[in-house]
């Protein structure tokens, strides 16, 4: 089987998005979400090849899961169905026209049952780059090892290793979160996190400068630090580069983030510099918020040019 470009591998949720109040009841739409499949199909949509392993239910929401992600063009050949355990849900109300609220069922699901098995295949088969976040190993204690399991495998094969930090304090605390992570960084060559993330790959209630260094010494390649609506900044053994974000209007922030680290890996993939990594990785986040959806936005090759000069408002004809 031919390497891909990207694999990553997580729990893919069912989203049921709601325009209001989930109180107040209304229509639901169903769509794909989680992290590590945010990523697979921003950078599938840029003409990459990308691929996703994990476990969905065995079940209609477990094959909207898969058809979604077949549509987007991301390779599925690795994902398994589980007969047991039910698919992770998603529901995301939209709670006033500034604020978004998302609310999870995912204990016991597909996603959570995650094994080292499920991903032996997918490694094998070799990929460029493995994408792997702080979320899925906050799941369960399986998931935790095949997240141990496949970044020091695909480390070792010579991959280039992404983590994106990603911390869900609904999962599990700091100092958890910490152990794990730090472990899981010393075999990352890209560490992705918002600034108040990054002590989570280094000591508790250490400074940006401390935990970069530090990270840095140990053989990580980047740092990225996620900055919001100032940008980002990417730290390299060689100084720090700074990407202002790209001014629109922002509509849904969700999956924004992932859209960000699609867009490093894909200039990565690319061969960009790092000014040109960052740039694309600001472009694609400027997408995601202007859109709604988690990854419905997410522009097309030939679309990455489209926020360039132009002005609130403008139609193109």
């Amino acid at each position: 089987m031919t390497a891909v470009d990207l694999l990553t591998f997580g729990e893919a949720l069912v989203s049921l998005r709601s325009a209001g109040p989930l109180a107040t009841g209304g229509a639901l739409t169903m769509h794909l979400a989680g992290a590590e499949s945010n990523v697979a199909i921003g950078v599938a949509r840029l003409g990459h090849r990308a691929a996703f392993a994990g476990r969905v239910s065995d079940d209609e929401l477990g094959g909207h899961l898969v058809r979604e992600l077949r549509a987007e063009g991301v390779g599925v050949d690795h994902v398994r169905r589980d007969p047991q355990r039910p698919a992770g849900l998603m529901f995301v109300e939209r709670r006033t026209a500034d604020l978004t609220r998302v609310v999870y069922q995912r204990a016991g699901s597909a996603g959570s049952a995650l094994h080292v098995d499920d991903l032996r295949p997918a490694l094998a088969a070799g990929a460029r780059v493995l994408h792997l976040t702080g979320i899925t190993p906050a799941l369960s204690a399986s998931a935790r090892d095949a997240a141990a399991w496949a970044a020091e495998t695909a480390s070792r094969a010579g991959a280039l290793v992404c983590l994106d930090v990603n911390h869900r304090a609904r999962l599990w605390d700091r100092d958890a979160a910490r152990v794990t992570l730090a472990s899981l960084a010393a075999h990352a060559s890209v560490v992705v996190a918002s600034a108040d993330e990054l002590d989570l790959v280094g000591a508790a209630g250490a400074d940006e400068p401390t935990v970069v260094a530090r990270l840095l010494d140990r053989g990580v390649e980047t740092v990225l630090v996620k900055l919001g609506g100032d940008g980002a900044r990417a730290y390299t053994r060689d100084g720090v580069c700074h990407a202002p974000a790209v001014p629109v209007t922002a509509v849904d922030t969700v999956g924004a983030g992932d859209a960000f680290t699609a867009g490093y890996l894909s200039g990565q993939l690319d061969g960009l510099d790092l000014a040109g990594r960052l740039r694309r990785a600001v472009t694609l986040g400027a997408f995601a918020v202007a859109g709604h959806g988690d990854w419905e936005a997410l522009p097309r090759r030939d679309e990455l040019s489209l926020l360039d000069g132009r002005q609130p408002g403008d139609t193109l004809r």
